[in-house]
C-alpha cells in the first residue's frame, strides 16, 4: 500500500457524487465541491492537483501532478483521456477588457465571465503545461504537445502544438485495438 494515496475505505467516506472501483487519489490533491464530482473506474489523481466545481471523470483516466481542473461551468474527462503535469483547464474566464471588474471577490453584477463547459473526448491527451480555455471540446483521440494553448475545439485523431495550438499531424488509431484487448481481459 502506498501511504501517499487514500485507502479504499477512506475514499468511500469522501462525499463524491459517485466513485468507481480501483481509484487512486493522492492525499495531497485538493478538491472543492466533491459532491458535484463523479469519478469512474481505474482513475488516478496525483499530487498537488486542484479540482473544483462540476467535474466528471470517466474510466481509465490519469490526472497528473499539479493539474488544475476549474470546473465551475463543467469539465468532462471521457474514458482513457489524460491530463499531463501542470496543465490547467478553465471552464470560466473573467473579461479583462476593462469594461468589468474581475475576480471572485467582486459581486457578479460587476463582472462578466465567459463560462462554458470543457470536454475531453475518449483517448484525448493534454501534454504538460497545456492550457484549455472555456467552451473547448478536445475531439476523440486528439492530443496536444507540451506548452500548448487550446482556445478552440480540436479535431479528432490529430496532434496539436503551439500557442495557439495548430495541427501538426494525424494520430494513430492503433490504440483502439489495444482498448478492445483490455476490455476483453477485464470482462473475464
Amino acid at each position: 500500500m502506498n501511504c501517499g494515496f487514500y485507502s479504499k475505505d477512506e475514499l468511500e467516506g469522501l462525499p463524491f457524487g459517485s466513485l468507481g472501483h480501483n481509484v487512486q487519489i493522492s492525499r495531497s490533491a485538493n478538491f472543492y465541491g466533491m459532491e458535484r464530482m463523479d469519478i469512474g473506474d481505474n482513475v488516478r489523481i496525483d499530487d498537488f492537483s486542484l479540482i473544483s466545481g462540476r467535474v466528471t471523470i470517466g474510466s481509465y483516466v490519469h490526472v497528473a501532478s499539479y493539474v488544475g481542473l476549474h470546473g465551475r461551468f463543467g469539465i468532462t474527462l471521457d474514458d482513457f483521456s489524460g491530463v499531463s503535469s501542470k496543465s490547467t483547464l478553465f471552464s470560466g474566464s473573467d473579461d479583462y477588457s476593462g469594461f468589468h471588474l474581475t475576480n471572485p471577490t467582486v459581486p457578479e453584477e460587476y463582472t462578466s465571465i465567459d463560462g462554458r463547459p470543457i470536454i475531453l473526448k475518449r483517448h484525448a491527451l493534454l501534454g504538460a503545461n497545456t492550457i484549455v480555455l472555456p467552451g473547448v471540446t478536445v475531439g476523440e483521440g486528439a492530443a496536444t504537445g507540451a506548452f500548448s494553448l487550446v482556445s478552440r475545439d480540436l479535431e479528432p485523431w490529430t496532434i496539436y502544438g503551439g500557442v495557439p495550438c495548430k495541427p501538426i499531424k494525424a494520430r494513430s488509431k492503433k490504440l483502439l485495438d489495444l482498448e478492445k484487448l483490455l476490455n476483453g481481459r477485464t470482462q473475464l
